[in-house]
């Protein structure tokens, strides 16, 4: 079997959350693959691979739902993009550390396109909140959980 490894929808990750990874990726030498539309500078480590891929929609993640493999973990916010991954065997993790399983990304689909729709029709629903510390707490304890479960294939 193949390594699992990590897959960041990079254009919109928080740079804490990529120290985060690029530190845990460093300490037990994951695999992880930087996919963006515009150029991310990634520390130079043989196991961290940076992919450019074309400006577009939807360009990044169809490229990740594509290529990632199952038990792979992608890092998203794209709740389109986690259903995908998901329903191909991944794992996923949102930047700020809510896992995403089959039980309740549907729910968040819905809510996404709720949100869609009322945004539509002029409604103003505001945006999240600035990353903070906690997220960040939050999504390192995440990682580590996905790591921890991964550990006998790394």
């Amino acid at each position: 079997m193949n390594r699992p490894s990590i897959w960041i929808d990079a254009d919109g990750v928080p740079a804490p959350c990529k120290e985060i990874i690029y530190k845990a990726s460093h300490r037990t030498k994951t695999p992880v693959i930087v996919v963006a539309n515009r150029y991310q500078q990634t520390p130079r480590f043989n196991w961290i691979r940076f992919q450019l891929v074309s400006g577009g929609l939807d360009v990044a993640d169809d490229f990740i739902a594509e290529n990632c493999q199952s038990g792979d973990l992608v890092i998203t916010s794209d709740i389109p993009l986690a259903a995908r991954v998901i329903e191909a065997g991944g794992v996923v993790v949102r930047f700020r550390g809510e896992e995403l399983d089959a039980a309740n990304v549907a729910q968040r689909l819905q809510v996404r396109d709720l949100m869609d729709e009322l945004r539509g029709s002029g409604v103003n629903t505001g945006g999240p909140p600035p990353f903070g510390p906690k997220d960040k707490q939050r999504f390192a304890g995440a990682l580590d959980r996905w790591l921890a479960r991964n550990k006998t294939q790394l």
